[in-house]
């Protein structure tokens, strides 16, 4: 009886203590919701309560992959490599454990296949042990395994292994919570990074402020030692390294990479993230980086940066504190990666437009042409420092007026509420600007519509033109005096000349008759062109038209070719002529339009190579006769279509043809002032082909049948100043 009562005091005893130990097991494990904090307090709980000198915890996920593990021998805690940890669970008792589902109490481990003798573990690895390992269960889902292990054989006995076994159904539901606790904690972490990533990434429209907030919020979400961002060079097709955080971050800003090395430029390439856990065995890794960098990249995670559906750049990480990765390491990233991209681009097209802006800027105030910003009511809202210092007021004062005050604007080229600038288009016209003392300044004024601020305004340029108005009297002064010095001593040399020729012998030296007629022929050209001067002024002033007569326009080009046949025969050139002789007659000045075709065919017979064609011709067309003079010369590009009629133009091709730059400006202001209009079609390379129209006579100022036989000079309408025809072709 006694006996019995004894241990049954002994069993009682027993369990009070399971109990309280029990008990204490649960209140410290309960009191921490760190995975490494309690994995610790388990495993040093469980050696302490079966007098264990060595164990190991590890947690699984819920493929039975271990994702933590702590290991105690003695005093000392130590981690387990990824390999080590592969092969315990492989060939150890642990895996066998997880495999089972079940126990296992080793007597002897040297007598058990299923211990894993290893060669790392400290002391005797050979040494004949006990121990005891227990699956971790939560709700029946397996969460872990814990193995305890003691240096004397036979040490744990059947009560060793349910009290383990107890303390592992504690275990189990504390590891869950932990494990729960450290998810939630992640996935906070990681939802106010993108948050914070999101505030922080468009908080700055300065790239590098914009490039440094990314990696921040990156090294803060994904816990690592360095986060670099590169972008693609879309000339050079290369990565370029642009900002860089951590240890050794800041030295491979600038750094190139190309887009076929590394797994950076492999997920440019490819636009796919990816993480690398053992960056070095991985075929895609390049070491040059870090062979440059004296950097060691363990572990690798990289996104593409995008913007749209286009790769423009890539992140990385490297290296996390905790050794590896998490799963939402590479969602993060590349939520990140497609946040950065449009804060990139955005970023960088303000960079653009602030450049632009100060390009303009100084361009507006530098400017040494006066420019004046003013509203649709022609207010001044802005002028450049040269309108200070033209009109001597400040910048307040100036605002204070409109464009109007300081020059006339002309409301014939820009309307009278400047409608006719909406359509975005320069505008251009001469003026005065007001200066400082009343003085007046001609300006040519170009003026045009412009978006400032989101709003349209209009932009006048005032160009100062006083040279060239000085220029422009000089050249006038030049061209009276010349007509008026010339006119008396060449109508001397032409007088001369008709007396020379009457007194010619009919037997004279045909070489001597030629020197005349050379003589004759250029002091009638000199005659034309002083005419033509003459005729330049007068129109310039607005005098109309004298002399006017009809005139059939078959004889005014039988008139002009005879006046360059001379030309023509020495280049071998040959003058199509196609002027029917039913055209209308033409009620003009006869010698003003007949030099107008003779410069039309002199200018013809300049451009067009010797053995050549230049053709001559006319029709009617919409109430008037159109008439045309083609060469097959050069051409004439096309935004020089208006300003070859310009006068003193000239156009600097690779004919080396001189000249003032007169004739075809009288050309213009000769057939205008009859009412017609003059224009040149032409490409690069094709030949030009001027063309003019000019009024037709009504029947009370025509010529009669026999008027036009003696005006035309022959009884043949085909009959040439030669006569000699071919397909009226003069050659």
């Amino acid at each position: 009886m006694v006996v019995n009562l004894t241990e049954k005091q002994n069993k009682t005893q027993n369990s009070r203590s399971s109990l309280e130990l029990l008990y204490n097991v649960s209140r410290e494990i309960a009191a921490a919701l760190d995975l490494r904090t309690v994995l610790h307090r388990v495993l040093s709980l469980s050696m302490q309560s079966v007098g264990a000198i060595n164990g190991s915890i590890i947690v699984l996920d819920e493929h039975g992959q271990a994702v933590e593990s702590t290991i105690i021998t003695g005093d000392q805690v130590h981690d387990q490599t990824t390999r080590q940890l592969r092969v315990t669970l492989e060939r150890g008792l642990a895996g066998w454990v997880i495999r089972n589902r079940q126990p296992a109490l080793v007597e002897n481990t040297n007598q058990d296949k299923r211990w894993l003798s290893r060669s790392d573990v400290r002391g005797n690895p050979g040494a004949a042990k006990s121990a005891v390992s227990i699956p971790i269960l939560a709700r029946e889902n397996l969460v872990g395994v814990i193995t305890l292990v003691h240096p004397q054989p036979a040490f744990f006995d059947q009560d060793h292994l349910e009290l383990v076994q107890a303390i592992a159904d504690q275990a189990g539901v504390a590891i869950v919570n932990a494990r729960l606790y450290a998810e939630s904690q992640r996935q906070a972490r990681v939802m106010a990074a993108l948050a914070e990533s999101s505030a922080a990434i468009t908080a700055s429209l300065k790239l590098d402020d914009v490039l440094q907030h990314i990696l921040e919020q990156i090294s803060q979400a994904l816990r690592v030692e360095v986060v670099s961002l590169a972008l693609i060079d879309a000339h050079n097709r290369d990565l370029v390294f642009r900002a860089s955080t951590g240890r050794k971050g800041l030295s491979e800003v600038g750094m190139r990479l190309g887009m076929d090395q590394g797994i950076e430029g492999w997920v440019a390439r490819e636009g796919v993230g990816v993480v690398v856990p053992q960056a070095s065995k991985d075929e895609r890794y390049s070491p040059d980086r870090d062979r440059k960098l004296g950097y060691i990249t363990r572990a690798i995670a990289c996104a593409p940066i995008r913007f749209h559906d286009e790769v423009i750049g890539v992140l990385e990480a490297l290296n996390p504190f905790e050794g590896v990765f998490d799963a939402d390491a590479l969602p993060v990233l590349t939520r990140i990666g497609n946040l950065a991209g449009t804060a990139i681009r955005n970023a960088e097209l303000f960079e653009r437009i602030e450049a632009v802006h100060q390009r303009y800027h100084e361009l507006f105030q530098d400017s040494i042409d006066p420019i004046l910003i003013t509203d649709w009511e022609g207010k001044i809202i802005d002028a450049n420092r040269q309108v200070e210092m033209i009109t001597g007021l400040n910048s307040e004062a100036v605002r204070g007026h409109s464009a109007q005050h300081f020059q006339v604007v002309d409301p014939e080229v820009v309307g009278e509420k400047f409608e006719k600038l909406k359509a975005g288009a320069t505008l251009s016209y001469e003026t005065n600007l007001m200066m400082e003392g009343g003085r007046e300044v001609p300006v040519q004024v170009y003026v045009r519509k412009v978006q400032m601020e989101s709003a349209w305004h209009l932009q006048w340029t005032l160009r100062d033109i006083t040279e060239r108005k000085n220029l422009d009297n000089l050249r006038n002064d030049l061209i009276s005096m010349v007509y008026h010095d010339i006119r008396s001593p060449l109508a001397n040399i032409v007088s001369s000349l008709d007396v020379l020729e009457a007194m010619l012998p009919a037997g004279v030296d045909p070489s001597q008759r030629s020197l005349l007629n050379i003589a004759i022929r250029s002091t009638e050209r000199i005659q034309r062109l002083t005419n033509s001067l003459l005729d330049m002024r007068r129109l310039e002033a607005g005098q109309p038209v004298a002399n006017l007569q009809a005139v059939t326009p078959l004889s005014l080009a039988n008139d002009a070719i005879e006046v360059v046949s001379p030309i023509v025969s020495n280049k071998n050139q040959v003058i199509t002529l196609s002027v029917p002789q039913s055209l209308p007659q033409v009620w003009v000045d006869e010698d003003m339009i007949r030099r107008v075709l003779t410069n039309l065919l002199e200018n013809a017979v300049k451009y067009t190579p010797p053995g050549s064609s230049i053709s001559l011709g006319a029709q009617m067309e919409g109430g008037q006769v159109l008439v045309w003079v083609q060469d097959t010369g050069p051409g004439i590009p096309a935004k020089e279509h208006e300003r070859i009629f310009d006068k003193f133009t000239r156009l600097h091709g690779k004919s080396g043809t001189r000249g003032l730059g007169l004739g075809l400006a009288f050309c213009r202001l000769a057939v205008e002032a009859h009412g017609g209009r003059i224009w040149v079609e032409s490409g690069q390379v094709s030949g030009a082909c001027f063309k003019f129209t000019l009024p037709v006579a009504d029947s009370s100022q025509t010529l009669t049948e026999t008027q036009l036989v003696q005006e035309n000079g022959k009884d043949d309408p085909e009959a040439g100043l030669d006569g000699s025809y071919f397909n009226n072709e003069r050659r």
